[in-house]
């Protein structure tokens, strides 16, 4: 586990960009298909995007920024259960 932690440190500035962007992404497909939107690809993908940026920040010891992403994992299971017809 170490030398994950090391390599995402060593490259952790493309890491949170490529979790920026994904989040951006899933945001913007849901903005603009709106009721149309692959929901499960979404909550799948924005959940994704938020265990790498909690990762990043853990590592970085950011407090505020590891808050708010677990957060976001927490969400994008819920939106994950939703949108199988698990959790009504």
């Amino acid at each position: 586990m170490n030398s994950i932690n090391l390599f995402i440190l060593k490259h952790i500035r493309v890491f949170e960009m490529v979790g920026v962007l994904m989040r951006i992404f899933s945001f913007s497909l849901v903005s603009w298909l709106g009721p149309g939107s692959p929901f499960m690809f979404v909550w799948v993908f924005n959940t994704m995007d938020a265990i790498i940026l909690s990762w990043c920040s853990i590592l970085k010891k950011d407090r505020a920024y590891t808050t708010l992403n677990v957060f976001w994992i927490m969400v994008g299971v819920v939106g994950i259960l939703r949108a199988g017809n698990i959790l009504r």
